[in-house]
């Protein structure tokens, strides 16, 4: 018996109307998806990387040239103010250039010296890799794993968020007029549901999702079922510490861009600001004033700073999460309320005295909620910011960088740590989480290295 297969439909959250209809893929659609990607691959795999790199620069040029077509795309599908979209267009190239200059340097023979007359090891592609990838950042996520994947000599089969369709197709057409074979990057329009379908077939060798943790979780135990290796990276709840020496301005302006950022719809926004009791009450002040700055609106507003969430439903969860805070006894600095009208919209929000039996202290709030949380010194702070079940980014203030330094490398449980900044991704560096803010490591070489095969290499 067939499966019945549905129209995946879009809509403004800004607006509520419908934007367009996708027709499911078949099985068989999938199928010749999955077969194109895997003959392509076998003769991509065999180029050198300075046959690759022209057209990964050249995804770069055409990023740039398109970036305000798919910024109105974001901001139509998900709300993403324009000229976040534009930004996320432009560091789209950043990585798409980083490693085609860089890829086989990251790649390149390790020796080992051994009584053998030659010893090394060489990385080689893996194959077919699926990526579900989500709605938030429709262009970055995408290409942060797929640069490195393609540069590697790997296929790439894209699962993308369904609220999204419209970007996934823009990204395919973008890396297919790059002059990437057709097929070795195909974008798959399917449900949730049929993820584990597409694991199945032995031609899909691995997978990363970068998601919430029960679909993280579902795509780990399918792939472990079938000895497939996963990368994830998951939620997290990024503590912030706002130490007593503190440069006060400069970490109020600092954690409300990172809090607001993508309309507070990033894994590693700042979610929760733990802050030393002494300047509690001069840091909230001075948040609440850099909060209100930002302008709430149309996404497709050259002034807008905050955007709709992406979703009703969404919105709505975020909702309850500071009701049930407020009522749990948090304060009200800053918003708080769902405005009048159409559209998924929630104001910045700044909640003090928050506790540990509220949502906002335990939960992550994905969306422009921040949650102050005060701490009586340096060791309190550390302690309630590990005191959390994930570990994906976290920050610290103060005017004392040594000391700084020394809580962000060996205190602070996380799998990025900053000091006196805001927690961000660059292509240079490793990026990823620990605890259930998942597993595996994207950009830099860490990620270029995480689907490849480490072969070890002896000539006697």
């Amino acid at each position: 018996m067939s499966q019945a297969l549905d129209t995946i439909e879009t809509y403004n959250p800004a607006t509520g109307e419908l934007l367009a209809g996708y027709a499911e893929h078949t099985a068989d659609q999938v199928a010749t998806r999955i077969g194109l990607a895997h003959n392509c691959f076998r003769d991509w795999s065999h180029l050198t990387y300075a046959e690759r790199a022209p057209v990964l620069l050249r995804m770069a040029d055409l990023l740039e040239e398109r970036r305000d077509e798919l910024a109105q795309l974001m901001a139509l599908e998900m709300g993403k103010p324009v000229r976040e979209g534009r930004s996320e267009a432009t560091k789209c190239a950043w990585v798409c250039r980083h490693y085609a200059e860089n890829a086989e340097g990251y790649l390149e023979d390790s020796p080992i010296a051994t009584e053998r007359a030659a010893s090394y090891v060489a990385y080689r592609p893996l194959g077919v890799i699926l990526a579900v990838m989500p709605w938030n950042f429709p262009l970055w996520q995408v290409f942060r794993f797929s640069a490195p994947a393609l540069m590697a000599g790997n296929g790439v089969l894209l699962k993308h968020a369904s609220n999204v369709t419209g970007c996934a197709l823009a990204i395919e057409r973008i890396v297919e007029d790059a002059g990437l074979p057709a097929g070795l990057f195909g974008v798959l329009v399917i449900g949730s549901s049929r993820v584990a379908a597409v694991l199945e077939d032995p031609r899909v060798v691995a997978a990363t999702l970068t998601g919430s943790g029960p679909a993280g979780a579902a795509v780990a135990a399918k792939a472990g079922s079938l000895l497939k290796k996963t990368v994830l990276e998951l939620g997290g709840s990024d503590p912030y510490l706002v130490l007593a020496d503190a440069d006060l301005d400069l970490a109020a302006e600092v954690c409300a861009a990172s809090r607001l950022i993508n309309g507070g719809q990033s894994c590693i926004a700042a979610k929760r600001f733990i802050v030393a009791s002494s300047v509690h009450d001069n840091f909230v002040e001075k948040l609440a004033a850099a909060m209100a700055t930002r302008k709430l609106g149309d996404p497709l507003d050259e002034e807008t700073d905050i955007g709709p969430q992406a979703r009703v439903d969404l919105r709505d969860e975020l909702s309850r999460q500071v009701a049930a805070s407020v009522a749990a006894g948090a304060n009200v600095v800053l918003g708080g309320e769902i405005p009048a009208g159409p559209g998924a919209f929630y104001p910045a929000t700044l909640l003090s005295g928050v506790t540990s039996a509220m949502p906002v202290y335990s939960e992550e709030t994905f969306g422009p909620v921040a949650a102050v949380i005060p701490a009586l010194d340096e060791d309190a702070a550390i302690a309630i910011a590990n005191s959390t079940e994930y570990g994906l980014g976290a920050a610290v203030f103060t005017r004392d960088v040594a000391r700084g330094e020394r809580i962000a490398a060996d205190r602070l449980e996380a799998g990025a740590c900053f000091v006196n900044a805001p927690v961000a991704s660059d292509p240079r560096l490793p990026f990823g989480g620990i605890k259930r803010s998942g597993y595996g490591r994207e950009l830099a070489g860490e990620g270029i290295r995480e689907f490849v095969n480490a072969k070890t290499v002896v000539v006697a």
